[in-house]
This record gives structure tokens, sequence and C-alpha cells, in this order.
């Protein structure tokens, strides 16, 4: 974070020079910015484009300690997904337009007349310009015990950390004080931490700015069937404690108590205003700067921008892409342009995945304009409802939807206008109407696509035509569409596909270099003529330029991969160091371990379902101890050993095969693991036997080779200890059988799983996800999750459902097919890599020592601790971090 901090003069220079700055800075007007949120960013961003940096001197005070990051995917931090990954502030940013950024420092005071701002640090700074994106502020209401120990609010990163650290030390049960975006997300955060969760919503229904009646009633259904307790139409009266002065429960308007020992209040935010208010600028009635259509308060040296200013409409907008549009219109007036952009209000259309459900809203979703009528389309057993509001004459005048907003980008533009084809087209499920769907090739140029950076279709096409962008990131660099929230990225890549191919332009949609056809089209070539290797692939369906040639990075792991997946149905050798195969694998499938950091290896044997006997787990244990490894028990419940060196694996393997372990494919596309919890056996709240399902169904799909890693989970019940719904596919016993869900992701981006099937049997529960996984691997891209690919799918989850479920395409049997000749074919990697001299020839550091490593070599934990002028060692065609001394010298 360091890096981005511009080293500044001490408060007695900046105050001596009068305009808050050294005396070469005087001469340029001073600009500062009180706030450094996303909007904040968003303004400097803004100011450098338009060359304003280097023309003043730029000031940011920031209350955080931390530079500006993405609010939006606040919660992702529970995923993994750390707080420099949330970052908008690109490394370098400020020291490279000259900004001086002050963190931890926020404004204290403002003294319009003397035309100066201090800091809690005691810094003075004199401007010319003072901007106001202070943001809002969490509104808590007032009841009594809301101080105590064990009460938060949901709104920075810091609140974030203090929540997982007394979760982990003092809580089991979580209760949200409101229903809304961020009362959803703050539940599915304490859900993730592992708590009982409640969400205490007054309204009565969910998400009751953004949702209607018939959506809300969606919400709660599909959010209750993720294990949350939601209790609507009630609000909180008091906050209980016990005699440690800790949250022990709260007190709800109906009578009722509710157990929690941790309570997140999430009803909703107030604008930032009081810096305002004490400076003598004018505010609303209900809160918020008072602000003219450039964004100019009262005062003509003071704006304000974000969730702190009231626009000129009356309204205080809470939405980011609003704050955009503002810090633009400020940028503008500031660089005096010919037509300075005015801000007179902005589209409150909203897209979200709250707790892995689409919910999305737009334009008079509720119908407020007078004389309108409802379309409606609603399946309770899917949890998907979508409304669209029309008037009498068809125009489109807003929507709800919840559970499937696929069509969002396309009926967002479409709002205010008659649509092409019939409402009930608009709404119907994929396949179940006439008419083809409607996609963003049919939205007229003036439609906004990007609303997060207001970019029209039109403004897509130009970057096309006459910017010469031809794939979907030269446009983001180009338009800044689909930097935002990305929700407008499919449709950004079927405008720009659609805009080639109109120009005459062929849009190359083949694999890479060598191929000209899908991953989808080679799968079904493999298959349908029983190719077995790459070579014979490539010479008879590459492209002619790369016939006979060597192949290209790209193609070689993917080609590996369905040959590997097909193997049994084509005649292939299932193992993956066979012949040709050998030389298409990356580093860790060539030695059937993870290649880490130092250059060394880990060595992870498959556990099934996380049950181990004392035997093993003594196995386990001698074996870090003699090699000395470090030893991990893993989030997948297995245990990683790391630090093994190349010619070590074999022995180590060795040892584990003899006890009865087996590869656990950690260096694969394959499965990784099935969690599970104790369930019935153990659990007192346990209505299946979670760990024998998780067993069965982890040695029922070892080895299954796939697009990208599977990992997967079963719980015992709702309680949902297992966390099955972040997995590929994931299991939830109920008292009528198993619930099967698909498609979730806990990883960098996460994407909680929908239900694709209930109150399955064993044999049904099998036979789906057998389909399901093998119609993943028939038409997923290189590398994509089943998340992404879910979400990218034609149909998505309905289609998935209709192939899946009903046998719509009539392919379930050749799918079941597929996977019974995987079950029946499959051998342990590392017991048949043992019964080969051949193979464990491959297991050497070093060819002229193939039996000890290089004494003198050893690994380091850093690349600047490498000597420049030494060589690097290289181990399988990849570059440790390894430093050669002494004697061994190459």
């Amino acid at each position: 974070m360091a890096a981005n901090t511009a080293t500044t003069e001490t408060t007695e220079t900046r105050a001596a020079t009068g305009a808050g700055g050294p005396a070469e800075s005087a001469a340029r007007p001073t600009l500062v910015l009180v706030g450094h949120g996303m909007v904040g960013q968003r303004f400097l961003e803004a100011l450098a484009e338009r060359g304003l940096t280097a023309r003043h001197r730029v000031v940011v005070l920031c209350e955080e300690p931390r530079p500006a990051y993405d609010r939006v995917r606040l919660t992702s931090y529970f995923s993994g997904r750390s707080p420099e990954e949330l970052s908008l502030t690109e490394a370098g940013f400020m020291a490279r337009h000259g900004i001086e950024l002050h963190l931890g420092d926020p404004a204290e005071s403002v003294d319009r007349e003397a035309r100066t701002v201090t800091a809690r640090s005691g810094l003075r700074l004199s401007y010319d310009t003072l901007v106001l994106a202070t943001g809002s502020y969490p509104f808590v209401p007032p009841v009594p015990g809301r101080d105590a120990e064990g009460c938060f609010v949901y709104r920075t990163i810091e609140d974030l950390l203090a929540i997982e650290e007394y979760a982990g030390r003092h809580a089991t049960t979580g209760a949200v004080v409101g229903g809304g975006l961020l009362g959803l997300e703050a539940a599915g955060a304490l859900k993730g931490l592992g708590l009982t969760s409640h969400i205490v919503e007054f309204a009565p229904r969910l998400m009751p700015v953004q949702v209607d009646e018939g959506g809300g009633a969606a919400l709660l259904r599909t959010v209750e069937g993720m294990g949350l307790a939601v209790h609507t139409g009630v609000g909180t009266q008091e906050v209980l404690t016990g005699e440690d002065g800790r949250v022990r429960g709260m007190k709800l308007s109906d009578g009722g108590e509710l157990a929690a020992d941790l309570v997140v209040f999430s009803a909703g935010v107030r604008p930032r205003d009081q810096l305002a208010r004490d400076c003598g600028l004018p505010v609303g009635e209900r809160g918020g700067i008072a602000v003219d259509e450039s964004c100019r308060t009262e005062d003509p040296h003071v704006y304000a921008i974000g969730e702190c200013a009231l626009a000129s409409d009356g309204r205080v907008y809470g939405l980011v892409a609003p704050g955009y549009e503002m810090a633009e219109t400020v940028a503008s007036a500031l660089a005096a342009e010919e037509a300075p952009l005015a801000f007179t209000g902005a589209d409150t259309s909203t897209k979200l995945k709250l707790l892995g459900v689409d919910v999305a809203s737009f334009g008079d979703a509720h119908g407020a304009a007078g004389d309108c009528l409802d379309v409606v389309y609603a399946n309770s057993r899917t949890g998907v409802y979508k409304k669209l509001v029309v008037s009498a004459d068809g125009t489109l005048l807003g929507g709800v939807l919840v559970g499937d907003a696929e069509a969002y980008g396309t009926l967002r533009p479409l709002t205010g206008s008659v649509p092409p084809v019939d409402p009930e087209q608009l709404v119907l499920p994929a396949g179940a109407g006439d008419a083809a769907p409607l996609g963003p090739g049919a939205l007229p140029d003036s439609a906004v696509i990007c609303s997060c950076h207001n970019v029209s279709k039109g403004s897509i096409r130009e970057a096309v035509t006459a910017h010469s962008c031809t794939t979907v990131p030269e446009v983001k660099k180009c338009t800044k569409a689909g930097t935002g929230c990305g929700s407008c990225v499919k449709a950004l890549g079927q405008l720009v596909t659609a805009e080639l191919e109109a120009g005459g332009v062929e849009v190359d949609k083949g694999l890479c270099r060598c191929f000209d056809r899908t991953r989808q089209e080679l799968y079904e070539i493999v298959l349908a003529l029983g190719v077995t290797s790459y070579r014979e692939l490539l010479d008879g369906h590459g492209r002619e330029e790369a016939r006979r040639g060597e192949g290209c990075e790209v193609c070689k792991p993917v080609v590996a991969s369905l040959i590997a997946s097909l193997a049994p149905a084509v005649g292939a050798s299932g193992y993956v160091l066979d012949g040709e195969q050998a030389a298409l694998q990356d580093t860790n499938d060539h030695f059937l371990a993870n290649l880490q950091k130092n250059g060394s290896y880990s060595v992870v044997p498959r556990i099934p379902g996380g049950e181990i006997t004392p035997e093993k787990l003594i196995v386990i244990g001698e074996i870090a101890r003699d090699f000395g490894l470090y030893t991990k028990i893993t989030g997948g419940q297995r245990i990683d050993m790391f630090g093994a060196r190349v010619e070590q694996l074999p022995v180590i393997w060795s040892r584990l095969v003899d006890a009865g372990f087996e590869s656990g494919h950690a260096y694969g596309k394959s499965l990784r693991t099935v969690k599970s919890c104790v369930g019935s056996t153990w659990c007192r709240y346990g209505v299946q036997d979670s760990v024998r399902m998780a067993i069965d169904l982890e040695l029922r799909y070892r080895g299954l080779r796939s697009p990208h890693k599977l990992k997967s989970a079963v719980s015992g019940c709702a309680r949902e200890c297992a966390e099955a719904q972040s997995k590929d596919f994931g299991v939830i016993a109920t008292s009528s059988g198993w619930n099967l869900y698909v498609g979730g992701n806990g990883g960098a981006t996460p994407r909680h799983a929908d239900l694709l099937a209930k109150d399955l049997s064993d044999a049904e529960l099998v036979r789906l996800i057998d389909r399901f996984l093998m119609f993943y691997i028939r038409t997923a891209e290189p590398l994509e999750r089943t998340a992404s690919w879910l979400e990218r799918i034609d149909g998505g989850l309905a289609h998935v459902q209709d192939v899946v479920v009903h046998d719509s395409l009539g392919i379930c049997g050749q799918l079941e097919s597929l996977m019974a000749a995987h079950i029946a074919h499959y051998r342990d990697e590392w017991a048949e890599t043992l019964d080969d001299p051949e193979r464990l020839a491959r297991f050497v550091s070093f060819v002229n020592a193939p039996d000890t490593p290089d004494p003198t070599v050893r690994f380091v934990p850093e690349r600047d601790q490498i000597k420049p002028e030494l060589p690097l060692l290289s181990i399988g065609g990849r570059r440790p971090e390894a430093s050669l001394e002494g004697s061994a010298r190459v």
C-alpha cells in the first residue's frame, strides 16, 4: 500500500507556503479531494484522462488505511479474495500522476473563507478547488444494546476483518438486521464463516426497494433453501447482552426473541455530509450536500460527488454508476470543456448476484405509473421469477428478475421503447417460445450497454469500426465498458463479434493458431472418430499451415485433456504419461505432483470424504518426518505434504501406495476432493449419511479428467457444514433424500451453486451427477470452471436442467455410458508409475546425477535473493526459485 502513498512535506512547510505545498507547487492550483472510495478514484482517473493532474496539485485525504477498493465485491473477501485483489488503484497510478495520497487521515474541518481543509493529523491544506466524496455511513437503528460487544456494521474491509476475528473467537450464531442488498451479502458472509445465520427485515419481503412481492417470495424460497433463517415483517427492539457485556440475542417487535452471539446492522446508509454541515453548506432535509447539475455546491469552489451528494433532481444516489457520472461531470467542468457534462439524474437499475442468486430490477419495477400491465413468469420449483411492466401501447416501463437475470442486458436498454417482440417472449425461458432470443443486436445505438460508465451501443460499435478494436479487452480499454460491475461483458462480446462480421471480418472462433475448431468441436471429433493421439488430431484436423508442425502451448494440454477424458471410449491409454501423452503435459502432470514456488513438489494422497484410519495417519506422519516435509490439513479434508524433491517422489509414493493410499490428483485438471460433514452417524442434526455418500462419490469420479479442476462436498443437513454450495457440484441432505447443486465456485470469482434437482434417491443423485459432469466436459471451454460454464452456456441453468434431468437432447444414455467406461477403466496413476521402471526414469533432478540431488543446490524463498550472475536450474521445463552456488555452475 505504501507504494501508492506520495511522500509529502510537514504540516509546518505546507502552512508556510499558503498553498499547502512547496513553492514550486504554489504556482499550480491545488485541488483537494476528501474521500478515496470507488467514486473518488474514478474522479482521479477522469482528471488524469483530461490532463488535469499535470496542471493541478492534487491532494487526497483518505479516512481508510488503504486506497480505493471495490466495495461492490466486498463479500468476496470471505471467499478468499485478498484486500489487495479488491484494490481499484493501479500500481504506480498515484506516483505517475503526481497525486499525493494521505491514508488514514480524514478531513475534519473546512474553512470556506480561508479556503483550507484541516485533517485529523493536523495537516492544513489550502485549496483552489475542494471536491467532497465522503460517501455514506451505515444507519444503525437506535435500539438499546446496539453498542454491545459483538455488534458490527458491514461497510468496509476493516468491518469485515473485525467480524471475521470476532466470529472465530466468540460466535456460532449470527443475525443480520436488514434484508436489503448488503444485508443479504452480510448474511452470506456469516454463513461462509460457519455461523448459523438469521436475517431480520422490517418490511414484508426481502429487498423491498428492488423487488416486488412475487420477486421477494421467489428470493425467500431460494435463500431459505440455502439454510438461512429469514424473519420478515418484524423489527429489532433490543439487542440482548450477557453478564460479560457481549451479545446473546435480540428481542423482536412481535414479542419473540432470537438467540445470537453476533449482530450485523445493515439497515441502510445515510449521506456523510457532516463536513458540509459544519462549514455551512446547504444540505437536504433528509441529508445530502445540495449540488447543481455541475455537482457544484452553493460555494463555487466546492463540489460534491457520490453518495454524499443531493443531486439537482432531489435524490441521493446510493449506486456506484451515478457516482461515476458525477465524477465525470466535475472533471468536465474543471477542464472547461466546450460541452461540459451535466448530471440531471441517473438510471437506478441494478443487477447483482446475492448469495449466488441473480437479482435485477430496472425502470418502473413496481409499476408506479398509472394504467400499466404486468407480464409475469414464475417457476417456484427453480426459484425463477420474471416480471415486466408495460404500458397499454406495449412500451416497456421496467421489470424485476429473480433467479434468472440473463435478459437484463437486453431489457434494461429497451426500457422506454416498444420491444421488437411480444413481452411474453421476453420472460419465457429459453426454448419455451417460438421467437428467437432477443439479443443486444436488436437494440438501438442509443441504448446504454454499460450503465457503470454510461457507454452506449453506438460507442461500442464505433470502437470496432473507427478505432479498429477487434477483441473485448481492446473495446474495454477504449470505452471502459465492462470494467465496472461486469454485468454487460457478455453483451459486449456479442456486439463486438456482430460488428466484425457485419464489416466482413471473419471472426476466428478456433481454439488456437493450430486448430480452427472449438474445444467442443474437437471433443466430438475425438469421440466420433476414435482419435487417440495429438499427432493424429493435428495432422487430420488442424489448420493447413499447422499440420506436420509441433503444435502450441494452448492446444497441447487441451487435446491431452480431451483424450484423457475419452480414453476408455476411444481406446486410448488412460495413463497421462504414456507415449506421446507425456509430451503434452505441463510440469504438474509431468511429475504427478504440484510444483511449488521454491521448486519443490507437494505430495497429496487421496483421503475420500476426509475419512482416515489411525494407521494411515501414522504413515503420513512418518513420511513427513523422514523426508522433512511441511504438512498442512487442507480445506478439502486431506493432508498436504510440501517440500519433496523430484527424485524423492517415487520413494514417498511407494510407501503411501503400500499403505493403501492413491493419488489425490492435486496436480491434475480433475476431481480433487468431495468434502463432507460427519452426517447422521455422529451429528444430532444430520438427516443422511453424508460421509458414506462423499466417499462413494469421490471414489466414483476419481481420476476424471476435465476442462478444469472439480471440487465437491456433501452436507448431511441444511446447516451446510460441508459448504456444498460453493462447489462445482454439491449435495445437501434433506429428510426426503438429496438436493443437487451445480456450478458453485469458492475461488477468486465466488459463485453459489444453483439447485439442479431436489429430494433425490441415491441412485437418482448419482445418475444426474454422471450426466452433469460428462455434459460439462463435453461443452466447456478450455480451463473453464463449471461456474463460468453455467453462466456462459446458452440457456444457462434451465438448459442444463433440460439436458441433464429431462434428456431433451436424447444424449443422456451416451453421457452415462461414457462415465461408466471411465469408472471401469480407472487405474491409480502412481501405482502404475511405480510398477514401470521406464516411467520411473523421469523422476530425476539431474540427468547426470539421477540418484541424488546435487548437494550444492539450495532453494531460496524469494526471486530477489537470486544472484543475477548465476543461471537458474530448470526442472520439467519450469524455472523454480533456485540459485546455483559453489561448484554447481552450468
